[in-house]
């Protein structure tokens, strides 16, 4: 089974859907043969690399009064999967060079383990993860080499691949985050019970 999983550091949503889906699959009879592909699928592409204001500020000019109740959801959904998701200290950047990392990490077999850290790092300690210094701890943290982590960095290798997951998703009809593509089907959400997700996987496998 082959499972690409679009996604974004910026989304909580998707840390909470990361962690039911590992649940989901660590009681799937068939983990072994699943292969999780990680696609990048920018939420800001148009954010800067420096940060500006939090996340819960920023639901605030979406939601307006409606945002601390809605805020105060996504926290307790995340609590529930262990997850601290401190809105207001993360603050949106632009994620292409985090996206890239991953696809570094990717090819080392290590993807899951950066988007873990990138998610930890932007959601739970508030870091830049637009920041150059901040990858490179988050690369070396997770495993991946400090000069191929920096060589990457400093260039522009996996950014034709990062754009590529954004053409893929489209074509897919991927439209938002966190959607998973099982197989080349039609995506679905992302952030399911982990009883249905575990359902959709029994239901493809």
């Amino acid at each position: 089974m082959k499972l690409e999983i679009y996604a974004d550091v910026l989304c909580p949503w998707c840390y909470i859907g990361k962690r039911r889906l590992s649940r989901a699959l660590a009681g799937h009879p068939a983990r072994d043969g699943v292969e999780v592909i990680w696609r990048g699928h920018e939420l800001a592409p148009e954010e800067g690399r420096t940060p500006g204001p939090t996340a819960a500020e920023a639901m605030a000019g979406w939601w307006g009064e409606q945002a601390p109740a809605r805020v105060a959801h996504i926290r307790a959904l995340g609590a529930a999967e262990g997850l601290e998701l401190n809105l207001h200290l993360a603050r949106p950047v632009n994620t292409f060079d985090a996206h890239r990392l991953v696809k570094l990490a990717a090819d080392h077999g290590r993807a899951d383990e950066v988007m873990e850290a990138l998610l930890y790092a932007y959601h739970t300690e508030g870091l830049n993860v637009a920041d150059e210094q901040v990858l490179r701890r988050l690369g070396g943290a997770a495993g991946l080499d400090d000069d191929e982590v920096s060589a990457v960095l400093a260039g522009d290798v996996y950014a034709d691949q990062v754009r590529a997951d954004r053409r893929r998703g489209a074509e897919h009809g991927v439209t938002g985050v966190p959607s998973l593509v099982i197989d080349g089907r039609p995506p679905v959400s992302g952030v399911q019970p982990v009883a249905d997700l575990r359902r959709l996987l029994d239901s493809t496998g």
